[in-house]
């Protein structure tokens, strides 16, 4: 089976330090592959190599039998790439539903219709998917006024508004409180295997990532240290070293990635 998306040798230098020092993997369909690592590790590098926020020095990067490398973020996108980042993205001058309406004017072309009846715009699918991750008693509400989970619950939305074959999510859980996460990720899971989205996800919340994670991928000073099943990666001495500083122990829930 050909996977979703396909990472072959991907390097990028900042001046004298490698960020990210040949990496390769993939993400299966379905499948929700978890990228850990200490700070520095590589991570929030190699995710924006692959969304096109940089660009690698070496490697190649495909969604199914497209070339994504060079390609700029937007183009990323409409080839089926959602995306949400660890701060929040979204018009906080708009309402919930307008945010919403917006990414399904991108998706489908139709920016040329913004004036003067954007308003009336995919309004049902905009609700249906504010109906899916539970915000559409929000719908009319000014995204300014929003408690930060529900903001992350709106960018899901939006992340899903082009009918994602592939969703890179950015630390989703950063900032919520620990009920918060539990539940956000729960939300994500049962939507993306719902909808057989495949997923690539950052995560400093081992809870999360454990509970959640079809596989595990391991960086480490840019390097790709250790792959596999989470109850393997738990195990993997050199995983344990770099958590620990001591093989041996037990990776623990709640540790920073």
């Amino acid at each position: 089976m050909t996977p979703v998306l396909s990472v072959e040798g991907l390097s990028k230098r900042f001046g004298g330090v490698t960020a990210v020092d040949d990496v390769s993997f993939s993400v299966n369909a379905g499948e929700l592959l978890a990228m850990i690592g200490p700070n520095g590790a590589g991570k929030s590098t190699c995710f924006n190599l692959v969304g096109g926020q940089l660009k690698p020095d070496r490697g190649r990067v495909r969604l199914f039998d497209h070339d994504l490398v060079g390609l700029p973020p937007r183009r990323i996108w409409r080839l089926g790439v959602g995306r949400t980042f660890q701060i929040t993205a979204v018009f906080q001058s708009m309402t919930v539903v307008e945010n919403v309406q917006m990414a399904l004017i991108s998706g489908r072309r139709r920016i040329g219709a913004l004036w003067p009846k954007a308003s009336h715009l995919y309004v049902d699918e905009a609700l249906e998917l504010l109906s899916r991750v539970g915000m559409l008693d929000q719908a009319d509400r000014a995204c300014s006024v929003l408690a930060y989970g529900d903001l992350k619950r709106l960018e899901l939305a939006v992340a899903l508004a082009n009918a994602p074959k592939l969703l890179l999510m950015d630390e989703p859980t950063a900032g919520m409180a620990p009920a918060e996460r539990i539940e956000l990720m729960r939300l994500t899971s049962s939507i993306v295997r719902e909808r057989g989205i495949s997923v690539l996800f950052t995560e400093h919340d081992m809870d999360v990532v454990f509970a959640h994670a079809s596989r595990i991928i391991v960086l480490n000073r840019g390097r790709l240290v250790a792959a596999g099943v989470p109850a393997a990666v738990r195990a993997d001495p050199s995983v344990q070293e770099i958590y620990l500083g001591s093989a041996g122990a037990p990776v623990p829930s709640g540790s920073p990635a």
